[in-house]
Order: C-alpha cells, then sequence, then structure tokens
C-alpha cells in the first residue's frame, strides 16, 4: 500500500472554493480504481493550510490516477487558488 499526503495552501479568500471543489470530486477520488481512502483535513493553527491523504492499493494505481481526466480537470480548478506550490509526499506505512 501507497499512502499519498498533499499539503495545499490556499488564499483565505479561496478556502470555500477549494471545499467546494472537493465536495464534488472527493467521492469520484475514492471511487477510482486502486483507491482505497482519501480524507481531507484542515490545520488547526492556519485555516489556509490542508492535507489530502489518500491510501492506494500500490503507486501504479496512483500514477493512473494521476493521468485521468479526473485528476486534470480537478487540478488545474484547484491551482488557481494556491497561495503557495503544494508539497506531496509518498510514504509507505510501517
Amino acid at each position: 500500500m501507497l499512502v499519498r499526503i498533499v499539503k495545499l495552501t490556499f488564499t483565505k479568500e479561496n478556502i470555500a472554493s477549494f471545499e467546494q471543489i472537493f465536495a464534488e470530486t472527493g467521492q469520484k477520488i475514492r471511487d477510482t480504481k486502486g483507491c482505497l481512502f482519501l480524507e481531507l483535513y484542515q490545520d488547526t493553527n492556519d485555516i489556509r493550510v490542508f492535507f489530502t491523504y489518500s491510501h492506494w492499493k500500490n503507486e501504479n494505481y496512483l500514477e493512473d490516477y494521476r493521468k485521468s481526466d479526473l485528476f486534470r480537470k480537478t487540478w488545474s480548478r484547484t491551482k488557481l487558488l494556491f497561495a503557495e506550490p503544494p508539497e506531496a509526499w509518498s510514504v509507505h506505512p510501517k
């Protein structure tokens, strides 16, 4: 299993727009082949900072998702809202 952690920092005025995008696409991402889990978290100290945690059967499933129309469309809308560049990590649970 592969865990993907993505840190997203938005401008305050774009938080609601991002939350709407996630509400529209979260279940579609969860339904993607190979996705085992997806949740969104908001930082307790800085409301502009969010983290997505997704679990994938393996890296190939994550890469297939990242090449999909769903990802391209979602990411093209989301990246317009950033205050800072996103950060991402792929990790294996121990």
